[in-house]
């Protein structure tokens, strides 16, 4: 049996900094890796997950010249939890601003969970600009989607996780939780915006895996990130992702000739492997895997085999 790949070498930036990309928003970014090399950009989940240092570990030091981000409102990019000016095609603006920023005429994107939505959105925008795509927990950001994990079926998996979720919410409210959520996590309590808040994330960092990681879930404790991460997720998904219905695949044609990587695990809750084999189907292009025995999150070793295997296959 072929030995499992893990991540690289932990490694430090070579540069880092912030970028005013205006509306009162400043994205910071580091650069990794080789500088002058294969050019990449990393575009991390939620939305408002910000990126943490194992993410740059996803690529070889050797080969790659890689970016990665805070999307705007979240990690170290401020102001914090900011949901002005804050919507799908701004963060496609700021990519575009980012490529320009480091003279990369192309570059590969790599995009999970919500990263795999604003990666489709900017290569299916701006497709002579991407060498390649990867894509891990394909999420199109669709009504079923939504519904799926904030109404009703993820709620039949872990029935002991939702009662959780729905704590916040009064019972007469729960017919829709995104509406419920949004009126609290724009409100003026801010008391009830951090309860909210953490039950929000909490919900999220207890779903991601097959099997229970306390490794994996404790970031989603932390108050200061469940404040951006629910508040800036929850804006989006209100909105719809600022996405027509069903626009990412209905455009996935665009991605025609754009090589590219799927990675899905087969029990993933949040994102459902359906609409990962719809993109497959759209995108003969990309490679497909469909990864048995693994849930949501990038670091459950099958997914994460298959994305460092992607991300050495398009370094040259």
């Amino acid at each position: 049996m072929t030995e499992r790949r893990g991540l690289y070498p932990p490694i430090e930036p070579y540069q880092s900094g912030m970028v005013d990309v205006g509306d009162g928003h400043q994205i910071y970014f580091e650069r990794s890796g080789k500088p002058g090399g294969k050019p990449a950009v990393f575009l991390h989940g939620g939305p408002g997950g910000g990126i943490s240092a194992s993410h740059r570990r996803l690529f070889d030091p050797q080969a790659y010249d890689l970016l990665l981000f805070d999307q705007r409102g979240c990690g170290r990019s401020t102001p914090h939890g900011e949901l002005n000016a804050n919507t799908t095609w701004h963060l496609v603006a700021d990519i575009e601003r980012l490529r320009r920023l480091v003279g990369a005429e192309q570059w590969l994107v790599f995009g999970g969970s919500w990263g795999s939505t604003l990666a489709l959105a900017y290569a299916e925008a701006h497709p002579t600009c991407v060498s390649a795509l990867i894509l891990r927990g394909v999420y199109t950001a669709t009504r079923p989607e939504l519904l799926w994990y904030y109404q009703f079926g993820v709620s039949e998996m872990f029935p002991d996780k939702w009662e959780g979720f729905v704590a916040p919410i009064p019972e007469d409210q729960r017919s829709d939780m995104i509406g419920a959520y949004h009126r609290i996590l724009t409100g003026d309590d801010r008391e009830a915006q951090l309860e909210a808040a953490k039950a929000w994330t909490l919900w999220e960092g207890e779903t991601i895996t097959l099997l229970p990681d306390p490794e994996t879930t404790e970031p989603f404790r932390d108050a200061h990130f469940a404040y951006a991460f629910a508040r800036i997720e929850n804006h989006y998904f209100f909105h719809d992702a600022w996405l027509e219905e069903g626009q990412l695949l209905r455009d996935a044609h665009r991605l025609h000739g754009i090589r590219g990587t799927i990675v899905h695990g087969r029990y993933d809750m949040p994102c459902p492997a359906r609409y990962a084999y719809a993109l497959h189907k759209a995108w003969p292009e990309a490679d497909f895997h469909l990864i048995d025995g693994a849930g949501h999150a990038y670091s459950e070793p099958g997914i994460l085999d298959q994305l460092i295997r992607a991300t050495d296959r398009f370094r040259h």
